[in-house]
């Protein structure tokens, strides 16, 4: 168990959950030079500056998401003299707690670790649930660890400076959360996207925090993604394999969940296990967010490989997160690929449809 700190403000909470930790020999700061050049300095005026020890930054791109960049963060913590009482702070986004947790994790087999997340896909997702990880040139975080931190901070007033296009693609993970656990979310959704994609304040404040209620309360009856976690993954079967496809350059992640769900929503109704109605609703709030990049001539059988080795596969087998309606999915569930490939060759038209044209 460890605690999170949710809410306009939490930041200034910083300090008192590293004092929690106890005895510690310095805080050691994890960060890209693109966010600590917006949040370092608030983040900074929140911690005992005799208590930091170092900054060590590195690229927070997703084709740097690497082990030679987890070496290259632990030759740095070496260098800085970090010790098994240190205390570790990862922030940044979904790359950032990924991989500076993945480094917490394996650092002299494991230091402590908070989380300060910083954009929405962090907030209301990766940040929580305690997994880390990196990625192979076969696919999308196959070597990590599960490593709960000590807490997590996450203030939405970090948001502010996110680009337009980094917080609109955190909201599909939003959108996810509607789909998979909670109908209340998805009506908000409906009715208050406008509200959401200017980034009113009332309507974060009321999303965040009940989307990290549901990633916790998932997460705490199934840690190490046997069962009910995995319906997290709505989304990702496809998403995570049209980011290796495009070797991470085309899609930020949450464009790829966008175009996933949408997939996975397209093969529920062809499978009979979700009606019309639920289907369009899916997909029209997948497209209310916004255009997504144009997934392009990529062949169902490159991706199908690449989807064999992922690591939610069984035996070869693809087993997928399948809507039930609005608020329920179902895992675990083999399609047949003829209708796999069928569906997505017919994904932009079904896409084109909804509204959700490309950019």
């Amino acid at each position: 168990m460890y605690s999170v700190e949710s809410g306009r403000g939490a930041l200034a909470r910083l300090n008192r959950a590293i004092e929690r930790l106890g005895d510690s020999t310095g805080t050691f700061i994890l960060s890209s030079p693109r966010v600590w050049h917006f949040c370092g300095r608030a983040l900074a005026a929140q911690i005992r500056r005799k208590d930091v020890r170092a900054v060590v930054l590195f690229d927070d791109s997703e084709t740097r998401k690497r082990l030679a960049t987890v070496e290259g963060i632990a030759r740095n913590l070496v260098r800085v003299g970090a010790d098994r009482r240190a205390v570790v702070v990862a922030v940044g986004g979904g790359v950032v707690g990924d991989v500076a947790g993945f480094a917490a994790a394996t650092y002299l087999r494991g230091v402590r670790l908070i989380h300060v997340p910083t954009t929405v896909v962090a907030q209301v997702d990766s940040a929580i649930g305690g997994k880390t990880g990196v990625d192979l040139p076969e696919g999308k975080n196959l070597v990590g660890a599960f490593y709960p931190p000590k807490a997590v901070i996450a203030d939405p007033g970090l948001l502010a400076t996110l680009p337009h296009r980094e917080y609109h693609s955190g909201l599909y993970e939003v959108v996810k959360y509607g789909v998979i656990a909670d109908p209340a979310l998805f009506d908000f959704l409906e009715r208050r996207m406008p509200a959401v994609l200017r980034r009113d304040p009332g309507a974060l404040d009321w999303i965040i925090p009940r989307c990290m209620a549901i990633k916790a309360r998932v997460v705490s009856a199934d840690e190490r993604e046997g069962g009910l976690r995995q319906i997290l993954n709505f989304g990702h079967t496809l998403g995570h394999a049209l980011e290796a496809a495009t070797d991470y350059r085309r899609f930020l992640h949450g464009e790829a969940i966008g175009w996933g769900m949408m997939y996975a929503t397209c093969l529920s109704l062809a499978a009979g296990r979700l009606g019309e109605g639920d289907a369009a609703r899916i997909i029209r709030l997948v497209a209310a967010v916004g255009p997504l990049p144009v997934i392009g001539k990529i062949p169902m059988k490159q991706l199908r490989k690449i989807m064999a080795g992922d690591k939610k596969t069984r035996g070869g087998r693809v087993l997928w997160v399948l809507a039930r309606r609005v608020g329920k999915t179902e895992w675990g569930r083999e399609v047949d690929w003829t209708v796999a490939g069928r569906t997505f060759a017919n994904l932009p038209e079904i896409a084109a449809a909804g509204g959700l044209g490309g950019k």
